[in-house]
């Protein structure tokens, strides 16, 4: 039987898993692909871990140039993370001939079209279905399963941590720092969890899912981006009464003409699918022109459902290899050539709805006067509560607007933050409704 080789580079959660499942499932994997993935070498600095997975002594090197300069090894994998060495490393591999894949979303995020255009020019793959979702399949679905339609709209949950964080927080009235500190005793954070909270991770991802759904050139600062620190168990109490879920959202949106590109918390319907996906997973809800409605749901992140994703790509890339048929499928799903520039809307130019939580004196008149800036911004009141004081004595001002534009929106807010009667800074979410 045919063999393809593979060398690895970073045998740490992601690698482990990857390991693992090459070692123990060969009788699956073999009869599907027609030949053998055979893991060559695995380099890391730290040698001396237990990784739970048994491997020969013999394939391990702390030095990665030995991986991506054996004439031998076909396919290199990338799970180093971050930007160096992990660039220069994989952008060695491709101009040695090897076909790479890696799960590394932020390094794709910043420097994607550089490792694309390389691996084109060179006529060798590059998988990266394990940078997004995890084990879900989404890019491969995207590229792939959904190639003949126009991809309206992207919403999506895509960072685990901060979905377990709001989850707890919603049905346990906890704050978050006391969330946080418990998903880092879990192993969900990180001890500096800033990309994941501060939307980061999120948007690195969605970036990705922008030059797969429209064909665009990759610009990470192109997207808005808004994490969940700020949100507090009043909110979430008001929000349920409102009958919204609060969830930090990956959104995009093509109207023909330019395209949205945002992270933030966002309320949802609470009776809808996307607000009911908690805990630590992940979901992708697409919205095509023939299609229709997708949604797909698994978990985003860990050991064995994201090194099922890097041995996926391992075996599509092997097929290819062994049919001659390098670049059948386009890294982006585009050809090169098909690659346009298209505008990427800012946030100012947002239309929705909106949530605001004021907090004021407990005076007569100040509802109105907050509803006369309002109005003369032509920002329209849909709902409004007014509770008892719970605010170290001030009241909180609740309203849902009808839809709005957000540079209106951040102009009247400035001028109400401005009113002697208002205290504190002023809560905005954003809402989405696209049932």
């Amino acid at each position: 039987m045919k063999k393809i080789t593979v060398g690895l580079m970073g045998f740490g959660t992601v690698g482990s898993g990857m390991a693992k499942i090459l070692l123990e499932n060969q009788e699956v994997i073999e009869p599907r692909l027609g030949a053998s993935l055979v893991l060559k070498w695995i380099a890391d600095l730290d040698l001396e871990r237990d990784r739970g997975v048994d491997v020969d002594p013999g394939i391990l090197t702390q030095d990665a140039e030995v991986v991506i300069n054996d004439k031998e090894v076909d396919i290199v994998v990338e799970l180093i993370g971050g930007y160096e060495p992990a660039r220069s490393l994989l952008l060695k591999a491709i101009e040695n001939g090897k076909h790479i894949v890696t799960a590394n979303k932020a390094l794709l995020a910043i420097h994607g079209d550089e490792i694309f255009s390389a691996a084109s020019q060179k006529g060798v793959e590059v998988g990266f279905e394990a940078s997004v979702g995890g084990g879900i399949p989404l890019i491969r679905s995207i590229k792939e399963g959904l190639v003949a339609n126009r991809i309206e709209g992207l919403f999506g949950i895509l960072n685990g941590t901060a979905n377990y964080i709001l989850t707890k927080m919603t049905d346990e009235g906890s704050p978050f720092s006391e969330v946080l500190k418990e998903a880092q005793a879990l192993g969900y954070a990180e001890a500096d969890p800033t990309f994941d909270v501060e939307g980061i991770d999120a948007a690195h991802k969605l970036t990705i899912l922008l030059s797969i759904a429209y064909g665009v050139p990759i610009d990470f600062k192109a997207v808005y981006t808004e994490g969940i620190s700020k949100v507090t168990p009043l909110d979430i109490r008001f929000i349920q009464e409102f009958g919204y879920r609060i969830k930090l959202l990956a959104i995009s949106k093509d109207d023909g003409e330019a395209i949205e590109a945002r992270v933030h918390p966002t309320l949802m319907p609470d009776d809808s699918m996307l607000a009911n996906v908690n805990e630590a997973y992940n979901a992708l809800y697409i919205k095509g022109d023939a299609v229709g409605n997708v949604m797909l749901y698994g978990p985003g992140a860990g050991m064995m459902p994201t090194g099922s994703a890097v041995v996926s790509d391992l075996v599509d890339v092997a097929r290819n290899i062994l049919r001659d048929a390098a670049g059948r499928v386009p890294s982006v799903g585009y050809q090169p050539s098909g690659i346009k520039q298209r505008r990427i809307k800012s946030i100012e130019e947002l239309q929705t709805e909106y949530y605001f939580r004021f907090s004021a004196e407990d005076r007569p008149g100040v509802l109105s006067k907050v509803a006369g800036i309002l109005g003369k911004h032509q920002i329209s009141i849909k709902s409004v509560h007014q509770q008892g004081r719970d605010l170290a004595g001030a009241v909180p001002i609740v309203m849902i607007t009808h839809e709005a534009r957000e540079a209106a929106v951040q102009v009247a807010l400035s001028e109400i933050q401005q009113l002697d009667v208002v205290k504190d800074e002023t809560i905005l979410i954003r809402i989405e409704d696209w049932r």
